[in-house]
């Protein structure tokens, strides 16, 4: 209501306002003439109903505008919270290794423009395709939706270190189906994204380990992969085991004992290079890790057997 009276306060007096100064200045000095700007004036009063019903109109759409802003801006913090709230329940599930509902809670969400939960759809969709129970054909289409949504994120926040991670590991797994050209053309990508995630987030351990693990698959490569990699490239990738140690060690540096793979890898690095005692020391650890996963029981198995080998 205050804002209309404001509003009637500033506009002109409509179309009589308009056309007084005229007819005055035209009257001048006229007593007889000076009537059609009585007139004018009293045709304004005597007839309010026009003037007045414009004016409210005029204040009810500038009001509406006000409102229209203010629910505009309230949609979006609701809009925002509920967001917030989709990824706290997805982070819940991720934790509590409830794989098919988080799948299901986010893709309700899959049209959505946030990074945030695209690349955790596209995590659940790989993690999906992960599962024991998975057909090949569905974990064929779950790994390239995985994709799809990962670019997906990636194109909505460049900044997001998650989505270059995720994104980098979807190009990886959709290789496998491509074939090994399109497999060590992509190795290009793959490391770009990783060092980019790296570079944003120094304290992901996942990232680093990742890294190293990319180093560890090109310093073991096959010959004939290696083969196949120079006739295709003129620079094809490669990497060293000690590289890849870096990375895994470093991997640990920022949060020890996070994987139990790191764990692994280490060791079967440091059999690489022939160092037996260290490689040892980190197969213990990796076989000793609580088993939250069936990766992490299928480690242990691993870890195990080598030690025994040893």
């Amino acid at each position: 209501m205050a804002l209309a009276v404001r509003l009637w306060r500033c506009l002109p007096l409509g179309r009589g306002a308009a056309l007084g100064p005229r007819l005055l200045t035209r009257t001048s000095g006229c007593r007889a003439q000076r009537s059609p700007w009585r007139f004018g004036g009293s045709e304004v009063l005597a007839h309010p109903g026009p003037l007045k019903r414009g004016l409210f109109f005029s204040a009810l759409s500038y009001l509406g505008f006000e409102t229209y802003q203010l629910i505009s801006q309230t949609a979006v913090v609701h809009a925002t919270a509920k967001v917030e709230e989709v990824l706290e329940q997805a982070d819940y599930l991720y934790e509590s290794g409830e794989t098919e509902k988080l799948y299901q809670l986010l893709t309700q969400y899959k049209e959505s423009e946030d990074a945030e939960l695209l690349w955790r759809l596209a995590r659940a969709s790989r993690d999906i395709a992960q599962l024991s129970g998975t057909s090949e054909e569905e974990k064929k289409r779950l790994v390239y939706e995985a994709l799809e949504y990962a670019k997906k994120a990636l194109e909505k926040n460049e900044s997001s270190f998650a989505a270059h991670k995720w994104y980098a590991i979807c190009i990886s797994d959709v290789g496998d189906y491509e074939g090994i050209k399109v497999k060590i053309a992509n190795a290009y990508i793959i490391k770009e994204h990783f060092e980019k995630a790296i570079e944003l987030n120094p304290k992901d351990a996942t990232s680093i380990h990742l890294m190293g693990i990319w180093c560890y698959t090109f310093a073991e490569m096959p010959w004939y992969q290696r083969r196949i990699a120079k006739m295709l490239f003129a620079t094809p990738p490669s990497s060293t085991y000690e590289e890849a140690l870096g990375y895994f060690h470093r991997a640990e540096q920022v949060d020890p004992n996070f994987y139990s793979k790191n764990l692994l890898l280490l060791g079967k690095t440091y059999l690489k290079l022939h160092n037996k005692k260290l490689a040892a020391l980190w197969l213990l650890k990796a076989k000793d890790y609580p088993a939250h996963t069936e990766e992490d029981k299928q480690i242990q198995t691993e870890a195990a057997q080598l030690l025994t080998g040893l």
